[in-house]
């Protein structure tokens, strides 16, 4: 059997031209955010912190499913959450297309603005796909167009065979420029090698300043119950009153924090137990993301410590096959069926052999700035009273769950958990 090796790379901000599709953007949407609740709840094994992006994630197995067919394909198919035909990719170039609106009305917002000194900086959202493919190997027309039209993957050649190495650094040095130099080495040395054949990369940059920045002077040191114990002063910022979103749900309270323009939000569940968050985060589902881009706006005192994530690489793999994924990794052997995106034979075929994933995240007065990169390896084998209510508070002072969401879709970008913010 020939060993050939199919790698996967993603986590970025996506850009094509507007108009383009006219899909719904929903369904990626929506598939993004139950395939995210369903890996969180697999990583999540300590009271450590926790960041994942959703949309890298899905993006980059998106793209994968393309090319998986019969066994592999309807499972792959369940795991992400979407149709067994082609149809999601319609609704990822509808969503990649939103995606880059933001961007690019920000953009244009803060040009005007200026002229009245307005904000000065606007969302950065950067979403980046390519194909690093083996030179004159024999993939399927119709995948590379697929991934291209739909995902805007234009395909670099590269060779494996004699430089798997300089491949690795090549691709590496790719991402880590996507990603403004916040995701380095997200393939580990040694994962390519002379069998290597495709290597795809999605990158997402997010740089989103608070539709009203918190002012510095009010930050202070404040206590949080750090891994759910006893309180402990870490830098903690504050409003009197923001316009915030707001829920009190059975449990937790609900809160959505606007970036500018309003096109994106954070999400912050808060347990009403300081050791609740275990007990939140089995009961989030899907439906809570949808409620959250529809919460009422209300005046909010709130206290948000600041924070700054860079976890190591994760491995998804195990996380995958537990929920479903199983001949994708070639398990049992021989059933990996990739044919869609190579033409498969029983001693010649793909398969999945690792899924990378690293991102960084780092919140503060001015607004919140988060990158991600996912890699697959594949191988052979509110409306106002008369009266103005008195502001709720919010004082974010023990373990939460977030979520940063594009507010159209409901797609979430990030989503993670804090139980220290130190």
């Amino acid at each position: 059997m020939k060993a050939r090796q199919l790698f996967f790379c993603a986590g970025a901000i996506l850009f094509v031209p507007a108009g383009l599709y006219g899909a719904d953007s929903v369904p990626a949407a929506r598939a993004t955010n139950e395939l995210g609740l369903d890996l969180f709840r697999q990583v999540v094994t300590s009271d450590s912190n926790t960041c994942l992006s959703p949309y890298s994630i899905e993006s980059a197995l998106a793209m994968t499913f393309a090319g998986a067919d019969g066994q592999t394909r309807d499972e792959m198919a369940n795991v992400l959450h979407v149709a067994k035909d082609d149809s999601v990719h319609n609704s990822f170039a509808a969503l990649r297309e939103q995606l880059h609106e933001v961007a690019e009305k920000s953009v244009k917002r803060i040009a005007d603005s200026k002229k009245f000194g307005g904000p000065q900086e606007p969302i950065t959202l950067a979403v980046a796909n390519r194909l690093f493919a083996q030179k004159s190997y024999g993939f399927r027309e119709n995948f590379l167009a697929l991934v291209k039209e739909r995902y805007g993957a234009a395909l670099e050649p590269m060779d494996y065979a004699k430089d798997a190495s300089g491949a690795t650094e090549r691709i590496n040095s790719w991402v880590q420029e996507q990603t403004r130099n916040r995701i380095r080495d997200l393939i580990p040395r040694g994962a390519l090698n002379a069998g290597t054949r495709l290597v795809l990369v999605n990158a997402i940059y997010l740089k989103a300043p608070w539709a009203t920045p918190f002012l510095k002077g009010l930050t202070e040191p404040r206590p949080f119950h750090v891994r759910g114990g006893e309180p402990v002063n870490v830098p903690t910022m504050f409003d009197y009153e923001r316009s915030c979103g707001y829920a009190k749900r059975e449990g937790y309270t609900a809160v959505t924090i606007p970036y500018l323009d309003s096109e994106l939000q954070l999400l912050i569940l808060l347990p009403d137990d300081v050791n609740g968050l275990g007990a939140l985060g089995k009961k989030i589902t899907p439906e809570i993301f949808d409620d959250a881009i529809k919460f009422e706006r209300r005046g909010v005192t709130i206290y948000l410590p600041k924070f700054e994530f860079e976890p190591p690489t994760m491995r998804l793999g195990d996380a995958l096959e537990a929920l479903g994924m199983r001949t994708a990794f070639d398990h049992p052997h021989g059933s990996a069926n990739f044919d869609r995106l190579a033409p498969r034979t029983p001693n010649d075929y793909l398969f999945i052999s690792a899924v990378f994933h690293k991102t960084f995240i780092a919140l503060d007065e001015e607004g919140t700035e988060a990158a991600a990169a996912t890699a697959v390896a594949m191988e052979v084998g509110a409306a106002r009273g008369q009266t103005k209510p008195k502001p709720t508070e919010v004082k974010i002072d023990r373990p939460f769950f977030y979520a940063i969401q594009h507010v159209s879709s409901g797609a979430c970008l990030f989503m993670g958990r804090v139980t220290d913010p130190r």
